[in-house]
């Protein structure tokens, strides 16, 4: 697949994880925002967890080696979860589709024959849009404990577009 934005996928360093930790979304997306990183790291929880960092994260850079964002696949029976993070100033300026497909790509080569899904607040209309155009739909609808309570949630899953055999 093409990758408009030049960016690549390496593994996600501790380094990221500490600098991940400073992003700051604006609200309404502040939701979004990680705890510090020693918050983060006297659990140990999510990729401050050396293991689960190793295994289940990602992060993704440009051209120049800067960190633009990060991906989790998160393994699930038969369906790898997508839980992804762009940098703040990089929201909302058109990039969130290319983002999203680079990470499809590599979920499928990750995971071969998989389904693939995510989870998005119902809220996040600017997520949704993305992630529609990107090829998921919304199959699900749910109340789920998030960092800072119960919240409705959408799960999504990716459909790709069908091969259509020439007439």
């Amino acid at each position: 697949m093409n990758n408009p934005l030049k960016w690549c996928i390496r593994p996600l360093t501790e380094q990221d994880g500490m600098e991940i930790c400073t992003w700051s979304y604006p609200a309404p997306y502040d939701v979004y925002n990680w705890p510090s990183w020693d918050q983060l790291s006297a659990g140990p929880d999510e990729f401050a967890d050396s293991d689960i960092r190793n295994q289940q994260y990602a992060a993704l850079e440009n051209e120049e080696g800067t960190l633009c964002g990060f991906v989790q696949f998160f393994p699930l029976t038969e369906v790898i979860r997508l839980g992804l993070g762009l940098r703040p100033d990089l929201c909302g300026r058109g990039t969130g589709e290319a983002f999203v497909q680079l990470l499809i790509t590599e979920a499928q080569k990750r995971r071969p024959g998989q389904e693939i899904d995510l989870e998005v607040l119902v809220r996040n209309e600017r997520a949704i849009k993305t992630y529609i155009r990107a090829g998921f739909a919304i199959t699900d609808t749910y109340e789920r404990m998030t960092p800072s309570g119960m919240a409705s949630m959408h799960c999504m899953v990716y459909q790709p577009a069908e091969e259509v055999e020439p007439v």
